[in-house]
């Protein structure tokens, strides 16, 4: 078991300069694989630490640990602006994620658009093909979760989650945690009993991206235009957007975003309780 002296002795040691599992195992007198198995554990529940690993696949294949906090966020004007007015923004309108996928190259990008007649449900956007594809990590930006309730192809897209989870994938989730919208928290929430341990986490947090990213490979964007905020002669029908992201360096910095937004967010176990505790008002006469 990692415990919480361990824990710090870890991140005070890679927090100093980039580490090799090695060297930690040598500095916590653990064996490599204990070793591994708890900087993982550190990347997967915080994400304070960051793995990389160089020539993977091969007998000389390095394992890199190294620092992900704020500190180190922005690697050029572009993102620390973006970073702003992502930390500073509380619902969808208020960013684009377009400003994001203007930056990246044509090779490591891609986008579409639908109009949508039925916002219970997804046309084009494979949205079950992109999330199978998860094999360790999801992060996930949200609104109030009310893709809980959508299906893709007669398949809901709620069991995906759980099939994820099933997988040992780890599933982290900034969204807002208040009245409306609680039944889609607990709802996700539920899968953790079904599986047997604490597969999902969701931490509160306004913010104004709608999206996830996928292990360190990938990392897709919705945007929504609605009909009734246009000028008749705009908009055909409520228009959704969808950008995906390939490029390693970005998809690096937007984990480095979301670690921030779930690291300083209120566990929503906690805010669930306190929301529960608000009662009524009892009517007089």
């Amino acid at each position: 078991m990692l415990d919480s002296k361990t824990k710090q002795k870890i991140q005070e040691y890679v927090y100093k300069r980039p580490r090799t599992v090695q060297e930690i195992a040598l500095t916590i007198g653990k064996n490599w694989r204990t070793a591994n198995r708890y900087v993982e554990k550190i990347s997967e529940e915080s994400g304070v630490i960051a793995i990389k690993v160089f020539r993977e696949g091969t007998r000389g294949s390095l394992k890199i640990c190294y620092w992900n906090s704020i500190e180190k966020l922005h690697g050029s004007q572009a993102q620390e602006r973006l970073f702003k007015q992502i930390e500073t923004g509380r619902v969808k309108q208020e960013f684009s994620p377009f400003d994001i996928y203007q930056h990246i190259c044509d090779s490591k990008r891609h986008a579409f658009w639908e109009y949508r007649s039925d916002k219970t449900k997804s046309y084009k956007q494979n949205i079950i093909g992109f999330l199978s594809g998860t094999q360790k990590q999801l992060l996930h930006f949200s609104g109030n979760l009310s893709w809980v309730n959508m299906s893709e192809n007669n398949k809901k897209l709620i069991d995906v989650a759980e099939e994820l989870a099933r997988n040992k994938v780890s599933i982290k989730v900034v969204s807002r945690v208040e009245l409306p919208g609680l039944n889609n928290i607990k709802t996700l929430c539920a899968i953790n009993e079904r599986v047997g341990y604490d597969a999902i986490e969701i931490r509160h947090c306004e913010q104004p991206l709608r999206g996830f990213i996928i292990d360190d490979k990938a990392a897709r964007f919705r945007e929504e235009k609605d009909l009734k905020l246009y000028e008749p002669d705009e908009l055909k029908g409520d228009l959704a957007i969808f950008y995906e992201i390939l490029d390693e360096a970005w998809i690096s910095w937007l984990q480095k975003v979301f670690w921030h937004l779930f690291r300083t967010g209120m566990p929503a176990k906690q805010r669930i309780r306190d929301l529960e505790s608000i009662q009524p008002s009892q009517q007089i006469g």
